[in-house]
C-alpha cells in the first residue's frame, strides 16, 4: 500500500479528473510519436533531472526545440503506434500543482520496457501542463 504525504491539500474529483484526462491525452500523443502536440502540453523552459552513468544527479533545462528533437531522437521512427500501460499516483501540492509519480510498461514492435518516472504539472487557466520531468538512468544525454 502506497501511503501519500500530507500536503495539507485535498484533491476535488475535478482535479483528479482533469489530471487524468491530461495523461490520457498525452500517453495518446506519445503513443503516435506527435512530439510537436506533446511539447504543445509543456511549459517551457522544461525542468529534467535525471542520474548519469557515474550516479550522479543531473538536471538540465530544454527549451522547445529541444525538447522536439531530443524526444523525436527517443522515441524513434514508424507508423506503429507504442503502446502505454500505466498506474500513477498523484500529490496534489495545490489545486494547481501535482507531482505525479508513474510506473509504465511502454510495448513497441513486441517488446516491453518497464518505465518508473515522476512529473510535476501545473495548471494554467484550467489547463495542466508539464514543468518538470524526472527519471532514473538518463543523465548522460541531458
Amino acid at each position: 500500500m502506497t501511503f501519500l504525504p500530507d500536503t495539507g491539500y485535498v484533491p476535488t474529483d475535478e482535479d483528479r479528473t482533469s489530471l487524468d484526462a491530461w495523461f490520457a491525452e498525452y500517453d495518446a500523443q506519445s503513443a503516435k510519436r506527435n512530439v510537436e502536440r506533446m511539447a504543445d502540453m509543456a511549459v517551457f523552459p522544461l525542468n529534467l533531472v535525471s542520474d548519469d552513468a557515474a550516479g550522479n544527479g543531473r538536471s538540465a533545462q530544454w527549451d522547445r526545440e529541444q525538447f522536439v528533437a531530443t524526444m523525436t531522437q527517443v522515441m524513434g521512427e514508424g507508423n506503429e503506434d507504442i503502446a502505454f500501460e500505466s498506474t500513477r499516483t498523484p500529490v496534489f501540492l495545490s489545486a494547481s500543482m501535482a507531482v505525479v509519480f508513474t510506473d509504465s510498461t511502454m510495448t513497441h514492435a513486441g517488446e516491453s520496457t518497464q518505465l518508473r518516472y515522476a512529473d510535476i504539472l501545473i495548471r494554467r487557466d484550467g489547463k495542466w501542463a508539464f514543468q518538470t520531468m524526472i527519471q532514473g538512468g538518463w543523465g548522460d544525454n541531458l
